[in-house]
């Protein structure tokens, strides 16, 4: 299993990023795919989910109605549009899996990609 993650760049307050997470060699589609993401100094958190079995997303609260999370079967990759950045934003950012059923939490994490990182600067 491997997820391979790209997009992240250093844009203006207001600006928008689109991070993209291809997948590949997973079976079936039990599993939640989405985004964490670690500032400095600062736990990892979770951004952003998608249930790869039923399209159900979630989102933490200080980026709803900002982010959104959409996926591409054909093209097995989950993509977080981001808009209306804010300084706050900024954290590398990680695309993982958990298994269905699982929370949202990087504990339950049972795969990682590698992080992109989002700085949102003026």
């Amino acid at each position: 299993v491997q997820l391979q993650a790209y997009g992240g760049g250093s844009v203006q307050p207001g600006g928008s990023l689109r991070l993209s997470c291809a997948a590949s060699g997973f079976i079936g589609d039990y599993y939640v795919i989405g985004w964490f993401r670690q500032a400095p100094g600062k736990e990892r958190e979770g951004v952003s989910c998608i249930s790869a079995r039923d399209g159900s997303t979630y989102y933490t609260d200080s980026v709803k109605g900002r982010f959104t999370i959409s996926r591409d079967n054909a093209k097995n990759t989950v993509y977080l549009q981001m808009n209306s950045l804010k300084p706050e934003d900024t954290a590398v950012y990680y695309c993982a899996t958990v298994p269905a059923g699982h929370y949202w939490s990087p504990t339950g994490v049972n795969y990682w990609g590698q992080g992109t990182q989002v700085t949102v600067s003026s």
